[in-house]
């Protein structure tokens, strides 16, 4: 427990949006079997029913590294599928809506990070995610703009899918097989590991489809709003916020780095209801 003005809160999480617990068990499992199964079926096997698509084809951050080929040949970086560009659509017209709702619900990477953090949260508990400095974090942020420049333009240079040599989501799911590269592995056991200390680093820092997705955030049509008016100041919105964005200080969350994860709502975790809301302008408390 805390104390904070006077009221007493639950360091850790009181209670918490289960259905987004539910929706990254599912994806998780569903994009491990299926590139397991993509490995059975190169060996003529496979489970009936499932799909067997190699995790290329699943990955909607393929769309984006192969638009600029795409657009000047008409053709596809090697080893991306039309079903990337669908899957880019889909998650661009999602995080214009409602954020990056990908991230912080479906992104298989970013669910194993949370497993993780919760060993850590346990280990350091009031330490766990403020370890980075607050000026030296709020700079590296950006590099992952770096990352995201860095990869279109050497795949747009080269026509070649290189990021897949970087890419720890294509290392969690093909470290069994011989197409992963010792770089990549050493990319997802670095952030796996970080990931003890700093609550989902690779989505912090270095997640090119993340950078992008985040710019959504300055312009999305639904947002986490705070009603000043009966908010109490706190900070229990702020204490879960797995990017430690200082929610009580805000009016309207726009930071690049919200992932739509919804864990310091009056539904999650502000002791007021109807304070901190997932809405758009117009339905901000309704009564308004």
């Amino acid at each position: 427990m805390i104390t904070l003005f006077g009221k007493r809160f639950r360091l850790f999480r009181p209670r918490s949006i289960w259905i987004r617990t539910v929706v990254q068990w599912a994806f998780f499992v569903l994009i491990a079997l299926i590139a397991v199964n993509h490995t059975l079926a190169e060996d003529g096997g496979g489970i009936p029913g499932l799909s067997k698509a190699s995790l290329h084809a699943l990955c909607p951050f393929g769309g984006v590294v192969t638009l600029y080929q795409f657009v000047t040949t008409g053709t596809m970086v090697q080893k991306i599928h039309q079903s990337s560009f669908v899957l880019m659509v889909i998650s661009l017209l999602l995080a214009i809506a409602f954020g990056p709702v990908f991230c912080g619900w479906v992104c298989p990477l970013g669910t194993i990070q949370e497993w993780v953090s919760k060993w850590g949260r346990r280990l350091f508990r009031r330490r766990f995610n403020h370890f980075v400095p607050g000026r030296l974090d709020g700079v590296l942020r950006y590099l992952r703009y770096g990352v995201l420049v860095w990869v279109l333009y050497v795949t747009a240079v080269t026509g070649r899918l290189v990021f897949a040599d970087y890419d720890p989501y294509f290392a969690l799911f093909n470290w069994w097989t011989k197409e992963v590269s010792l770089i990549a592995l050493g990319i997802l056991g670095l952030s796996l590991g970080l990931s003890l200390f700093i609550e989902r680093p690779w989505c912090k820092y270095a997640c090119p489809f993340g950078a992008l997705l985040g710019i959504t955030n300055l312009f999305r049509m639904f947002s986490i709003r705070r009603h000043e008016s009966t908010c109490k100041t706190c900070g229990a919105c702020s204490i879960p916020c797995p990017m430690n964005i200082p929610v009580d200080t805000k009016r309207v969350v726009r930071d690049h780095q919200c992932i739509t994860c919804l864990e310091c709502t009056s539904e999650a975790v502000c002791p007021v209801a109807n304070t901190i809301q997932f809405s758009t302008p117009v339905t901000l408390r309704g009564a308004e």
